[in-house]
């Protein structure tokens, strides 16, 4: 197997699992005469738990992933843009999917025996908004592969964004109160300019539109996981009552 492979083999399992099964990679790899190849294993680090729960949610909840990952790009279009309406929009959607994809990540986990304290969720939720705000956290978490949890960068938050809209909205005038030389110039080319202005801002609001509407589609898909979930817990909880009150079903006779 190569590291990849076995990466992907690791960060899969429980955490208690973790170093057995690496060190058993690692001599494997010592055994084939594959020094490098061992050194490298036994440099990968066991996942905090936090970071783990996020790993079985990238793996078991792909469509959702992808819908998070394409908001992720509508916001920071809209947060380059400074486009407050499309902030606002994006922002409420980003918190609701967000909130989704958290809950959600509590399930595989406790069901492998590691309860998600609040801790833990404010860490995946933390994690979630870095995805959306920084490509390169996107990335890293939709590997399945994290260590740690991920931090978004600070100010991307839709309340400093919406203040620097505000601020950029209206930029204050030069000192003798008239346009400064270059707005003079370009008011020359102003049709040209304005042309592909336009058409910067078409596709601007194509990708936001389309971020939208697989948001809307990854969260709708979310609540129904979860949706079935919470039935199919609730239909296990009503039969464990019956059989607490009736005892076992009797035995078919011969």
């Amino acid at each position: 197997m190569d590291l990849e492979s076995i990466a992907e083999e690791l960060y899969g399992l429980a955490p208690e699992d973790f170093i057995d099964a690496r060190s058993q990679h690692a001599a494997a790899a010592r055994k084939a005469g594959d020094r490098e190849l061992a050194s490298k294993i036994g440099a990968l680090r066991r996942p905090a738990l936090s970071a783990w729960a996020s790993n079985l949610l990238v793996r078991a909840q792909p469509d959702a992933v992808a819908g998070l990952l394409r908001l992720g790009e509508g916001l920071r279009e809209a947060h380059r843009e400074l486009d407050r309406e499309q902030l606002r929009e994006l922002s409420s959607q980003q918190h609701r999917l967000v909130g989704v994809l958290a809950r959600q990540a509590r399930q595989p986990a406790a069901e492998a025996g590691h309860p998600v304290s609040e801790d833990v969720q404010r860490e995946i939720e933390a994690t979630l908004h870095a995805v959306l705000a920084d490509p390169q956290a996107a990335q890293e978490w939709a590997s399945g592969q994290l260590v740690k949890p991920l931090n978004p960068p600070v100010g991307f938050t839709a309340a400093a964004v919406s203040a620097t809209a505000r601020t950029a909205a209206s930029p204050p005038p030069t000192r003798s109160g008239r346009p400064s030389g270059r707005d003079q110039q370009d008011g020359a080319d102003s049709p040209v300019r304005s042309a592909k202005e336009q058409r910067r801002k078409a596709e601007r609001q194509r990708k936001v539109a389309q971020a939208r509407q697989d948001a809307e589609s990854a969260e709708q898909q979310a609540r129904e996981r979860e949706e079935e979930r919470q039935r199919a817990e609730s239909a296990q909880e009503q039969a464990d009552s019956r059989r607490q009150r009736h005892g076992p079903p009797p035995l078919p006779r011969r």
